[in-house]
Formats: structure tokens, sequence, C-alpha cells
């Protein structure tokens, strides 16, 4: 799954770059699901309820990967078992804090998924990647 970056990100990324401005990066990226895009405006809806929460997701080292600059999930993201439905999840994104912060990027799931009480959420090491030059 590749990503689409945010205004906020695209931001900060050409500030510092063409200006010189600095900005800290976040400590901790978390990988949140949505039932809507949460569009580069970050406009979207995420899931609440039924013990959903963001969750830490770590990455490799960037490299090139079909020559796009990649960086890949280092390991497995589990959101664990949701206690009630959470609705058909169809993006997900990566923001900048546990609650609240800011949309770093985006995209939408290939495969949507309701998911109902009971089911687990899972996304398997290497299956979150971030690319530039797509």
């Amino acid at each position: 799954m590749a990503f689409n970056i945010s205004d906020w990100l695209a931001q900060k990324i050409l500030d510092l770059s063409f200006r010189n401005v600095a900005w800290t990066p976040p400590a901790t990226v978390y990988i949140a699901l949505y039932t809507s895009d949460p569009t580069k405006a970050d406009t979207g809806t995420e899931v609440t309820g039924g013990g959903y929460a963001r969750k830490a997701i770590t990455f490799a080292a960037a490299a090139l990967d079909t020559g796009k600059m990649t960086v890949k999930s280092s390991v497995d993201v589990d959101f664990g078992i949701a206690s009630a439905d959470w609705g058909l999840v169809t993006h997900v994104g990566l923001r900048t804090a546990l609650t609240a912060g800011n949309l770093m990027c985006s995209q939408a799931i290939s495969n949507p998924r309701s998911i109902l009480s009971g089911d687990r959420t899972k996304f398997y090491t290497g299956s979150t990647l971030v690319r530039f030059g797509q």
C-alpha cells in the first residue's frame, strides 16, 4: 500500500528544504483507520469506540524499491480484537500522535473491510509503505 502525502507534511518538507525552516518530526508515528477518505486536508472520519486506538508503527531505513525511494513497515501492527463494530474501513493514515496530532499521509485500502465485533485487524511487516515518486 502506498501513501499520499498530506498538505501538512508537504508544507513541512518544502519549508525545511527551500526555506531552512526547521521542524521536529514525531518521535513516534501512528497508523489510524478511517471509514472515509482523510484527504490531504485531514478531513476524514477516523474509527472510534469498540476498543479502537491508533497503533505505533515503525519503518525500516529508506531504500529504492521499483525505482522509487520507499520506507516499509518493519514490524506487524496489530489493532487487537474489536469489542464493537468499527464500520467499513476504507482508508488508513499515518499520524503524528496517539490522539489528535497531524495527518502525515493516507491511502485507500485496496480491499476495504467491515470490521465487526470480535474481528482482529492486523497489518503485516512490509505491507505498509510510504513511497516518493508515485
